[in-house]
């Protein structure tokens, strides 16, 4: 069970949590993961940006925050005579931040290695609470740091995991709590290398660690408690009879997430795939709400479009060659490699034939990094004029169709963009992989809502 920031952002949020987590260990073993409080996270790297610009002040005041937050939630779910020990090791936890932080202020920069290590603490201030709750009950609990279990590359920030070792390391440090009938309670997140250095995972890193765990203990099934009912086939937000998927497949699940979708990272599916082993999506709000079920394939037929998904915060860069004597496919492989160098993720990409220009959908967080990116690595064709300024459009958004069903069903492609264009939204770019599984297409930020809406109903979803 794999608890995200808002299931655990308070002490009311942590208790039930932990009644989720007690009510299933009474049937079967559990192992549970959980995130930062809700916002923490982000109050941890503010604090290391505060550190780089010496900011004492502001580190000050948010070390406050931090262990303010942390202690109220303790008093409300520790025992007093248990009180000042967890209180203490609050502190410990908020001393060692504090250190990495120090460290980072007199260097005048932030390693990323050390922001690792640093932003960890959030996830273990979270088991550290979680535990003693637990154990408070009853139960016996342990709180886990991933790092003991986790093995991953030394890519610091978008660590990936060691398979072979993660499976050697975190059975040896887990089963001896399971087959004790205790509960780990593990960090979410983050990780170490062979040699020990502290890693986290990136962009849904928590998420990837609950499957990351799931698949290394041949888990039965992996339960992701969010804050919604489950995977739905629109935002409700922009479709108001939007309705809750009953099932869906790993590939469906992966590419409404690559598409902004609130579902599991595409990372997280990858190391359930050998084990098959499902997943579901869950309102830790409201536990009594079925879910979605992720799975390898679906039991019963699938026919048609299953979810249409948006992102408003891309934007679209285009690079073209300034002659047809230059090599656009050479261009288009130096640029994916320089983006993949800098951990830019890609949402689409299209091409022409005889300009040979292409262009790609990113974040607009990962904007500047991208185009710096590129032009380090063509610097040379630049600097000659072989390749025209990279064109960034800001005014995009994207929008994707997504289900399995959609291989080979005829007219399908034609109906989504005859419905968009009913709505006069001006479609910019369209990408569609071999798989048949997504349509991606890059419209106009006003028309973005309407696009949705009109697609939503064309595909009867």
């Amino acid at each position: 069970m794999k608890f995200g920031g808002t299931s655990v952002g308070s002490a009311a949020r942590m208790r039930a949590a932990c009644d989720l987590i007690a009510a299933e260990a009474a049937k079967r073993p559990v192992t549970a993961v959980v995130s930062a409080m809700s916002k923490i996270t982000d109050l941890l790297l503010d604090t290391t940006r505060m550190a780089e610009a010496d900011d004492q002040d502001g580190i000050d005041r948010n070390l406050a925050l931090l262990t303010a937050r942390h202690l109220e939630a303790a008093k409300d779910l520790i025992p007093a005579v248990e009180l000042d020990r967890v209180n203490a090791e609050i502190a410990e936890l908020v001393g060692e931040f504090h250190r990495i932080v120090n460290g980072m202020q007199m260097l005048g920069y932030r390693p990323v290695r050390a922001v690792d290590e640093a932003i960890a603490v959030g996830e273990r201030l979270s088991a550290l609470i979680i535990g003693e709750h637990m154990r408070s009950r009853g139960l016996n609990a342990e709180a886990v740091n991933a790092a003991e279990a986790i093995v991953t590359d030394a890519v610091f920030n978008n660590a990936s995991p060691l398979m072979d070792a993660t499976r050697e390391k975190a059975q040896a440090r887990l089963l001896p709590i399971l087959h004790a009938g205790g509960i780990p309670i593990v960090t979410g997140f983050n990780g170490a290398t062979v040699d020990g250095r502290p890693t986290t995972l990136g962009r849904g890193g928590s998420d990837f660690s609950a499957s990351i765990l799931a698949a290394a203990l041949d888990a039965t099934e992996l339960w992701i408690w969010t804050d919604v009912d489950g995977i739905m086939t629109a935002d409700p937000r922009l479709v108001p009879d939007a309705k809750i998927l009953a099932e869906i497949t790993y590939s469906e699940a992966a590419e409404l997430a690559w598409a902004g979708a609130k579902v599991l990272h595409p990372r997280t599916i990858a190391p359930l795939v050998e084990r098959g082993i499902p997943v579901w999506s869950k309102n830790s709000f409201a536990p009594e709400k079925p879910g979605t079920r992720i799975v390898p394939q679906l039991t019963a037929g699938n026919s048609g479009a299953k979810a249409v998904t948006s992102m408003a915060n891309v934007a679209l860069v285009a690079l073209e060659p300034a002659s047809a004597a230059v090599s656009g496919v050479h261009l288009m492989a130096r640029s994916l490699d320089a983006l993949d160098r800098v951990n830019v993720e890609i949402l689409a990409l299209s091409s022409s034939s005889y300009r040979q220009s292409f262009c790609f959908l990113v974040r607009n967080d990962e904007i500047e990094k991208s185009v710096e990116a590129i032009k380090v690595a063509l610097s040379l064709e630049f600097a000659h004029g072989y390749v025209n300024d990279i064109a960034v459009d800001r005014n995009v958004g994207l929008l994707a169709v997504v289900g399995e069903g959609m291989r080979g069903t005829q007219g399908l492609a034609g109906r989504i963009f005859t419905a968009i264009s009913r709505e006069k939204v001006n479609v910019i770019a369209i990408a569609q992989g071999s798989s048949e599984l997504t349509i991606s297409i890059a419209v106009r930020r006003d028309g973005l809502e309407k696009a949705v809406r009109a697609v939503h109903t064309e595909c009867q979803l």
